[in-house]
């Protein structure tokens, strides 16, 4: 899995700007469940929001390092309570990172 360069990071950022979360990550924190949706969805989206809340009681750099080791996805950036994450779709390939 490549690291994303500063220039992706900010397309990626971009182009998240609009969406909403999809997810939310609560008191439960992260099970395997829970990862297999978000894959299935990034599959479909290749960029999402996830959003925790406040009742969540893991640190959110952790919930997001579980979900993108879980999926093999990217974390964009963690912006507040909100984790932005990318992964490239095999079959529906929407984003052309430049």
């Amino acid at each position: 899995m490549n690291k994303l360069t500063s220039r992706q990071v900010k397309q990626l950022k971009s182009e998240a700007h609009h969406l909403n979360p999809i997810f939310q990550v609560g008191k439960n924190g992260v099970n395997d469940n829970f990862i297999e949706q978000i894959d299935d969805v990034l599959e479909k989206r290749e960029l999402i929001k996830i959003s925790i809340l406040q009742n969540c009681l893991e640190d959110k750099d952790t919930i997001a390092q579980q979900i993108s080791e879980g999926t093999k996805g990217h974390v964009v950036t963690v912006i507040g309570n909100t984790i932005i994450l990318y992964r490239e779709s095999k079959e529906n390939k929407k984003i052309d990172l430049s």
